[in-house]
């Protein structure tokens, strides 16, 4: 990856609608060569899709939080399947150190938090967890939603 696909990268993460004119505008290159870069990107795996990021995002599910898991085992993997399947479920990151995984959670209620906190806690394979609220977001102009 050059500069001008780091470039382009940045570019559709702020809009991944703009046209190929316009992102061949801001590079200075051809359309031909920002649809050759943006095949070529997501033929590697670089980029693996375009989402919509709505302006009420927070709005549907304004409470939100962290929940950090201690998992026993080698059942992660197993875990992260089971949660990725629930609508209060945004994400599931795996990491290192102390946690095994955080799973990003919104709900529309402290008192709805509460419970989809239990269910996880409940998993068989979860062995300790903390949560913390998220209280503002902000985002930088290379950021994902």
């Amino acid at each position: 990856m050059d500069e001008t696909d780091r470039k382009l990268l940045s570019l559709l993460r702020r809009d991944a609608r703009a046209s190929l004119s316009e992102l061949a505008d801001a590079l200075g290159v051809t359309r031909a060569t920002v649809r050759a870069r943006i095949d070529r990107m997501r033929a590697r795996g670089e980029i693996e899709g375009f989402t919509v990021v709505t302006r009420g995002g927070d709005e549907a599910a304004p409470v939100r939080g962290l929940m950090m898991l201690a998992i026993e085992g080698a059942g992660a993997g197993r875990l992260t399947e089971r949660l990725l399947g629930w609508p209060e479920v945004v994400a599931v990151h795996s990491t290192n150190g102390r946690w095994d995984l955080i799973v990003e959670i919104g709900t529309d209620t402290l008192a709805a938090l509460d419970r989809v906190l239990a269910e996880i806690r409940a998993q068989p394979g979860v062995r300790s967890s903390e949560t913390s609220l998220l209280l503002t977001t902000r985002r930088g102009a290379g950021g994902r939603p």
